[in-house]
This record gives C-alpha cells, structure tokens and sequence, in this order.
C-alpha cells in the first residue's frame, strides 16, 4: 500500500523574492517527492465488543469466585463472560503487568512473579497462593500457558478447586500427538497415514520415511503452535530434520519425541469447535477455515469455511464429536483436520482449550463459549441439540500482531503504544484486546495486539466490514501487520476462496512487499494528498489571520495550487483548487474531486473521491509542516519519508513571539534554511 511523508515549510527563502505583484501572490508552488513504502503499526484499550446475543440466565448458579490464570486479551475475554454471569473475578499478573487492562478490570488482582512468565504465569506455586488467597472456586486457564497442563489440573483438583477445561484424561490423551492419533483411528477419525509409535533415531527415520513415501512431516510428540515441526523431502533433510525437531521439542516442550507422517501437500487447514459435558452430551459447532498461516502459525480465520459442503460439513462434524466422546470430553475443545483439494479430511490433533479464534464461532451461531465452558464445569448439562446450531452470516477474524510484516511475514516489534484507536464504531465489529494507550508490547508475551472481527449477512459483506475496519484501525508507537492483513483479504485468490496454508509465500514467492498502486489508486493518492496538503495550509493561513499578533500579515486568496509531485521517481504535475469543502485536483490529465469534512485534528479522514469512499489516517505533523499520512489502509513507520514538500513558492511568515530587540541575524536574503536553523536572535 501506498503512504505518504509529507514536509512542508521545511525550508524556507528567507526574503528570497521581496516583493511579488497580485498576479504572482495568486498563486503557489510546491515540490513533492513521493516514495512508495510499506510498513505499519499498532495498539489501545477496549476490550471486547460482542457480536452474539446471548443470554445469561442470573437464577442458574454456578460460581462465586473464578481465577482467570492467563494475560491479555484472553483474560479480558473471560472477566467479560463472567461479569455478565455475575461471578467475580480474580486476575494474576506479572509485576511488569500490574497496570494491565485484565489487571483493571478483575475484581481482585494478585502478583505471581517478575515478567519471564516461568516466574509468572508459568509458575504453578505462586498460581495456587493466588488461589488460596482469593479463596477462589474456579480457575479458567484462557489459552497457551497452563491452559493444556495436566500437572496444573491435578494440582487444582487436589485442592477441590474446579479446573474450567476437560478433566486430567483428555488433557493427557489429545495432548500426546502418538495417543490422539491412535485414538481417533480406534474412534473411526480420518488419519494421515504414518508411523504410529516414537522415532527412535535419525536412522529409524529416513526407513520410515521411505515406508511412507516422501514428503514427511517430523513433529514433536508433544508440539503445538508451529515449535518442534519439519517437511523433509528426502533423506538428508529427513536426518536434519531429526536432529533440529528433536532439539526443538525438548527445548520448548521438555520432551524430545518425534512422529512422522505423510505430508499433505498444499492442504487447507479446517477444524471443528465441538463441545461436550460430564453427562455423555458432546455437540459440534460447525467449522473454522484457519488456512491463512506464516510459520505454521494462523494469521486469518473465517466462519464458516468457503470450501465445505454440507455433506463433508457434517461428516468432519461427526467424526470430531465421535473422537470427543470417546475421550470422555467435557468442555469446549477443537479438533483440527487437514483437507486436500478432493475435500478427504484427516485428522491432525485436539486442542483441549479454548482457541484464539473462537469469536468466529460466536458470532455465526450465537453462543458464547466461555459461558458454555462455565456451565460445563459447573456440572450443568448442555442447553442445545445439534439440530439447535445454526450457520447465521459469515464471521472473519484478523489477528493484529505487533509484527513487521515486510520480514519473514512477521518478525516481532516492541515498543509503547503512544495512541490507539479500536474501529468499533463501525457495524458489525468486534474487538477483543487487553490493551490501553500507553501500554508496553514487550519481549516477554505474545506480540499479539487484538484480535479483530467483522461480521456480515455472507462472506462479501464480512470481508468489506474488515476492510473497512482495518482502514479504521489507528495503531502507532510500534510496527504492526495490519498491511499484510488488509492485502490478504483483497486478494483476489482469497476472495474465490483459492487459499491453502501456502497462500502467503505463494502469493509473496519473495517476501509481503506491500501494495501495488493501480493507476487510478495512484492518481485518487496524488489527489488526496494535495488536498489534505492544502487544507493544512488554509487552516494555518486562518488561524494566522485571526490571532493577535504584532506583527502584521496580509495574505493572498490563493485560487489554484500549482504543485510538482514526484512518485516512484516519476514528476506529476498536479493542479489544486477548493470550493467548500470540495477540492478539484488535475492529476496527469484527469480531473479529481475530493470531498471530506477535513477536520484535520482527527486521526481519522473520510475522503469521497469520485464516488469511491476512502478512510485515510494522519499520522502526525510537526509544527514546521511535516505530516505523514495512511492511504490504503498502509501505515508509514514513524520517520520514514515517503513525500518531502519544498516550500518553493509558498509565502511563509514569521512573527516574533515577544517584544524585543535584535541581537543578531544569521541569514541574508536568498539562503536556504532548514526546520530548527536558528534565524534571528532578540534580546
């Protein structure tokens, strides 16, 4: 996408053309360089704004108390479930969080350690002090951490205290990738054909891999999340493979066992949310389509999938709850498939927790998990049937990460939010984060910014809600990915629904690089930008005229702005005019009209060029004239200089800001002179 630098008034002639006639005070000039950049930023505080309407009967009881053992986002989303359930809540937190949003929102809030979560959120002595403390009854583990942790819940139980997850068994069985996998053959779950027990060496693995047929798939026994995973495709990188995976799962997981299977090629990545309770019940709720990755990692989720039909819907759906039940499963958990071009699906593995994307879910079927998750572990039975759970609208979710996303698709940026603006003024969004203005993303959590939602009646009006949303979004103090996202979702192979999990480095064989300016987006960007360039200038000019200053200033009633504008090394010449709140520009031959309200003090601009509405953010502005802008939905990174203005003929006037004298003057008429030089000196 295309951004902007602009500077104006960076240098300035001082008295360089004395005296001009009426004619020359007409009109102005002005020298742009425009680049195009790609990069971004993000951040703020609002925390979740529901799209489901559910209800929350205040006469079924469950618990007094819940410790949410989590951070974030996830936290925030379990203290609003709960608030509205009438349950208080307890927060912990790490002395580095201690002002957090989910810290601010608890009803009570207890320190378990410094930042390095093995001190904090990890450190299940400190967790049950906590609980002790606060007497609480319940403990809901989020996701990541000790959500999947069977030690966590055996803790938990041993101290009467109520675990909101599946019990100890299904924790054990499903988050063993060996067991699932032989579980869910003996349950009649699509498998992908492999090697069922532990790898014994590098030796043991190039054989199998043979036996199997190249390519593989390596993966820690215990992995998750993208760590401890490798394709080979042939036997050298099947003993490299080995030894970095090995390594890999014993680092992150303290468990070095590797499986190996066929790998599927080009698949999509599709899982069913299912829910069961302690009375036998176990439903699914339709699928998620998780096909848009970078390292293994989801970046994009939908609600329903584009790519199912009702028939392979249902039996993905069946066969989830098959391998639910036979694990005795209670709670809300997700079972994972990969599903080739031919729609044959195959069981990959059970998340037993609950998922990042659960929203989607949410919002086309109108539950709310973490209620259910609630009710659950209280020991209520499930309110619905499966004939119950609807497929209404179309759900999108965009993970906004504190990411550069010109590297690697997302290397991980820290840094404080200096401003932050969720986009939920806009119909059907939703935003779930834990953050405010002025918060930290640091070295020690999940760069994770929000998650962003929009929701529409089908697919076309959710993706055109995001986009709007994502345009709407104001994120500053770090870089973020929002360019990434927002290129994605207008893609036209993701908009037919061509996606697999190699869609980012298919679509970007070198690298995300941004957006590509068409012509019209090209002239629509120079128009824009004049204008909001001359409507900087026109407020600067009336408030000059109105304030009381000594020093008098006559100005001219500047018709047409004559400004040269180079883009990509290419000049525009580029002709300015107003009439209200409307500006004419003629751009290389076209004539464009711009129309906005222009109150420029707002980080946000709606613009209608043409007809075609456009929502473009300023990113800053210095007093000298510099701004930068967003166009297209691509932020700038903070000094970086995308447009450079030269006041070449513009009449700039100084006033003095107090009386005095002279003392020295250290320009002379015709010198050039940059932002900050010192000109005059009183005394």
């Amino acid at each position: 996408m295309a951004g902007l630098w602009l500077s104006a008034g960076a240098l300035i002639a001082a008295g360089r053309r004395g005296q001009r006639s009426p004619q020359q005070l007409m009109r102005s000039a002005a020298l742009w360089t425009l680049k195009h950049v790609s990069h971004y930023s993000r951040q703020h505080l609002m925390v979740t704004r529901s799209l489901c309407s559910v209800g929350y009967d205040s006469n079924e009881k469950t618990f007094d108390k819940i410790l949410v053992a989590n951070r974030g986002e996830i936290a925030c989303r379990v203290i609003k479930t709960c608030k509205k359930m009438g349950i208080k809540t307890v927060a912990i937190h790490s002395d580095v969080d201690a002002s957090s949003v989910h810290v601010k929102m608890a009803d009570e809030a207890v320190c378990v350690g410094p930042a390095p979560t093995g001190k904090s959120y990890l450190n299940m002595d400190a967790i049950m002090e906590a609980i002790k403390k606060t007497r609480a009854q319940a403990v809901h583990p989020g996701y990541g951490f000790l959500s999947e942790n069977k030690e966590f819940a055996k803790c938990l139980a041993a101290e009467d205290v109520i675990f909101i997850g599946p019990d100890t068994h299904a924790i054990q069985a499903m988050g063993d990738k060996i067991e699932s996998k032989l579980l869910a053959k003996k349950a009649k779950v699509n498998t992908i054909p492999g090697f069922d027990g532990v790898v014994k060496d590098a030796d043991e693995a190039v054989r199998i891999a043979r036996e199997i047929g190249y390519p593989v798939m390596i993966k820690a026994s215990a992995g998750g999340g993208g760590k401890g995973m490798r394709i080979a495709w042939d036997d050298e990188e099947t003993r490299d493979g080995f030894r970095f995976s090995s390594q890999e799962a014993a680092s992150s997981f303290g468990d070095d066992r590797l499986l190996i299977e066929k790998f599927i090629d080009n698949p999509r990545h599709i899982e069913i949310q299912v829910l069961g309770d302690k009375h036998g019940n176990a439903l699914w709720l339709n699928e998620r389509e998780c096909s848009i990755q970078r390292r293994n990692q989801k970046v994009v989720e939908e609600a329903p999938s584009i790519f199912l039909d009702s028939e392979t819907r249902r039996a993905m759906g069946e066969q989830a709850v098959a391998l639910a039940k036979a694990v005795k499963y209670s709670s809300a958990g997700t079972v994972e498939f990969l599903v080739d071009s031919k729609k044959n699906f195959y069981f990959l593995e059970m998340n037993t927790r609950l998922q990042v994307e659960h929203p989607v879910t949410e919002c086309i079927t109108g539950l709310d998990l973490v209620q259910e998750m609630i009710r659950v572990a209280k020991g209520y039975p499930l309110r619905h049937k499966q004939a119950d759970i609807p497929i209404n609208g179309w759900a999108v979710e965009c993970r906004v990460y504190a990411e550069d996303p010109y590297k690697s698709f997302g290397l991980p940026s820290i840094g404080r939010l200096s401003q932050y603006q969720e986009p939920v003024h806009l119909p059907g969004v939703r935003v779930d984060s834990g953050i405010q203005p002025g918060s930290d993303i640091s070295i020690y959590y999940d760069p994770m910014i929000s998650k962003l939602i929009t929701y529409g009646s089908d697919r076309t009006e959710a993706l055109k809600r995001m986009e709007d949303a994502l345009d709407n979004y104001v994120i500053r103090g770090v870089t973020h990915n929002i360019a990434l996202l927002r290129e994605v979702i207008i893609n036209s192979r993701f908009v037919k629904g061509d996606i697999n999990t190699k869609f980012l480095s298919d679509v970007y064989p070198d690298g995300f690089k941004g957006h590509k300016l068409t012509e019209n987006e090209k002239k629509q960007l120079l128009a824009t930008a004049a204008s909001l360039f001359v409507a900087f200038q026109l407020r600067a000019q009336h408030f000059q005229e109105h304030e009381n200053s000594r020093v008098p200033i006559v100005k001219p009633q500047v018709t047409n702005w004559e400004l040269s504008v180079k883009l990509n090394e290419e000049v525009h010449n580029v002709v300015a005019s107003n009439s209200g709140t409307t500006f004419s520009v003629e751009v290389d031959g076209s004539k464009l009209n711009v129309t906005s309200t222009w109150n420029l003090a707002s980080p946000l601009l709606s613009v209608n060029i043409d007809g075609t509405q456009r929502t473009i953010q300023c990113l800053s502005r210095e007093a000298g004239g510099n701004m930068s802008i967003q166009f297209l939905g691509t932020v700038v990174a903070e000094g970086q200089e995308i447009c450079v203005i030269e006041a070449m003929k513009m009449q700039n006037s100084m006033s003095a800001g107090k009386t005095g004298k002279v003392k020295s003057v250290h320009c002379k008429a015709g010198d050039t002179v940059g932002e900050g030089d010192l000109l005059v000196e009183l005394q």
